[in-house]
């Protein structure tokens, strides 16, 4: 019988091996592998029907010994509390390896998106901000959009809690329209860092992007913009997929089309051009090509098709898409992993920018934050190389060893209270 996956025993796992493969203080670690809060919320809301519905939300806390807490809020029908502690703690781990100043948080909404309104996701959001106000704030946490949310949901966000606060906060949230603080280059930021990532990792074996076939799957923000730009850097698009399947072509597909295609109403289903190969999500994975992006959801390379895949390399631009049954297969084959929490950093990374700017009332252009997000990548990469070398292990383990040994030295100095 399979065993039902759960991302926050994985996430420990992985932490646990690094701890010891590192040499790090175990008395330490114990005070961070747990979230310090987690918060169950029950939010009625009443249905354009006139109905009232009840919704779970929640929120963790998984550690501020860097800085105030730091994650997004997701809508998803399969949201439960041990997914959002572990993307909690990825959160925690993933500022730490890219070095900065904040801890992990997350939060989410058990609801299926699709099936609410406009006015019914507005209520939501709303009352999902009124219940967890008190835990918030720009010194405090600091959410952000994630699966299934975005700009507008942020404003909603912002225009609650601003008025519980009786004043303009626009600090409390990150990924807000330009119009209400937001920053350039923050949408497509998450997007940008995984092509930074990929063209780090290639460097490294002596290749280039351009010309790099590259398979990604999900077409939603961050696999849309990765497609994009990888494609402007001359990256061969040969496989994208979204919720109604998939498609496939040897000679590249065009990013641009796409994307314009999808903005204009339709699904890649409905994606028909000369040379096009219709396929399914779990065809996309098995596509023979260079790299692999995971863009979707988690706990998609698994055991079962771990040993089928024809890439040399996987970015991780999801979440936790890679089991720790499937992360062994993949050593085993020599398949180079870029992991989630430095693969995908680039969204809190510009994120970060984007918060400094509002304390401190600045607006940088789109050059100055791509160049910054790229040289806090590139010093990130290094740092991981250095472990890689060192220790003779995955990159995955090093990141992890990384950002565990920036959390538990902070911890040492700050020391136990009481």
């Amino acid at each position: 019988m399979a065993t039902t996956y759960n991302p926050y025993e994985n996430v420990l796992k992985v932490m646990d091996e690094a701890v010891e493969l590192g040499g790090l203080s175990t008395d330490t670690y114990e005070m961070i592998r747990n979230p310090q809060r987690e918060l169950k919320v029950y939010l009625p809301i009443r249905m354009d029907n006139g109905a009232i519905k009840v919704f779970e939300g929640y929120r963790v806390q998984h550690s501020n010994i860097r800085g105030p807490f730091k994650g997004g809020i997701r809508f998803h029908q399969n949201t439960d509390l041990n997914e959002v502690k572990a993307l909690a703690t990825w959160m925690s781990l993933k500022c730490a390896v890219v070095n900065i100043p904040y801890g992990g948080a997350k939060g989410g909404i058990t609801v299926d998106p699709n099936k609410l309104s406009k006015n019914e996701l507005m209520r939501l959001t709303r009352r999902y901000t009124f219940a967890i106000e008190s835990i918030i704030g720009p010194d405090k946490d600091i959410p952000a959009p994630d699966v299934n949310t975005n700009a507008q949901t942020m404003a909603w966000v912002l225009d609650t809690y601003s008025m519980l606060n009786g004043k303009p906060c626009p600090g409390v949230c990150t990924g807000k329209p330009l119009e209400l603080g937001g920053s350039k280059g923050r949408p497509s930021a998450t997007g940008r860092g995984v092509v930074i990532s990929t063209k780090l990792i290639l460097a490294e074996h002596e290749k280039v992007l351009s010309g790099s076939r590259i398979a990604i799957q999900g077409f939603g923000n961050v696999g849309a913009n990765t497609a994009r730009i990888a494609y402007h850097r001359g990256a061969v698009i040969v496989a994208l997929s979204d919720v109604s399947g998939a498609i496939r072509c040897e000679k590249g597909l065009d990013a641009d089309a796409i994307s314009k295609f999808i903005e204009d109403g339709h699904v890649l289903a409905e994606y028909n051009q000369e040379g096009v190969e219709h396929i399914s999500n779990q065809e996309l994975l098995l596509t023979d090509c260079d790299v692999l992006i995971p863009a979707a959801l988690e706990n998609q390379i698994t055991s079962e098709n771990a040993k089928e895949l024809k890439c040399r390399f996987i970015v991780e631009a999801a979440n936790g898409p890679t089991t720790a049954e499937a992360d062994e297969i993949l050593k085993e084959r020599g398949i180079i992993l870029i992991p989630d929490i430095f693969a995908n950093s680039g969204g809190v990374v510009v994120s970060y920018f984007e918060w400094v700017q509002n304390i401190q009332t600045l607006t940088w252009s789109r050059e100055q934050i791509n160049e910054m997000l790229e040289d806090i990548l590139t010093n990130a990469f290094s740092e991981m190389k250095k472990v890689v070398d060192e220790k003779k292990c995955s990159w995955r383990m090093a990141a992890y060893i990384v950002a565990l040994s920036r959390l538990i030295k902070a911890n040492e100095v700050k020391g136990l209270f009481p």
